[in-house]
């Protein structure tokens, strides 16, 4: 299979690399860029856990093609800190007990972040609606709607 050069931002930095047109962007994050941050679990579209951000919005990097990012950004849970310094939702999950086994937590924290910065204010109702199709199996979502609206509050 003929490999394509493609370049990209991934969390403010420009990558070239050459990807076969089968491959995943799932796959070019977590396989050839070795960013674990980002899980690997159904890889069918259904729990959401692969979560980034593509040309600032939610994708569920398993069904998006790595071919297809050429010339876009993307945004995964390790560029949401700066300077290993957690965020502010960073801080809220860890303050309400929002991340348990963890393994869901870099999805929920990139919806989260993605629906602080679009809309700084939302409802009970638009947080629960942002997180829907993103599945967590420890928290019963709660401490995870709590969370965010609290950083939601914070910013009054």
């Amino acid at each position: 299979m003929e490999k394509k050069k493609i370049t990209f931002k991934i969390n403010g930095v420009e990558k070239t690399v050459e990807v076969a047109p089968n491959k995943t962007l799932l796959w070019l994050i977590r396989e050839e860029l070795k960013l674990k941050g980002t899980k690997k679990a159904c890889e069918r579209g259904d729990c959401g856990l692969c979560t980034v951000l593509l040309n600032g919005e939610p994708v569920k990097s398993c069904l998006v093609l790595a071919v297809e990012v050429d010339g876009s950004e993307i945004v995964t849970v390790e560029g949401l800190s700066r300077d290993g310094e957690l965020t502010e939702l960073q801080k809220a999950f860890i303050e309400h007990g929002a991340l348990q086994c963890g393994f869901c937590t870099p999805a929920f924290l990139i919806v989260g972040h993605w629906l602080i910065n679009r809309n700084p204010r939302p409802s009970k109702e638009e947080v629960v609606e942002a997180l829907n199709g993103l599945l967590c199996r420890c928290t019963g979502y709660r401490p995870i709607i709590e969370a965010i609206l609290s950083v939601s509050k914070a910013k009054k």
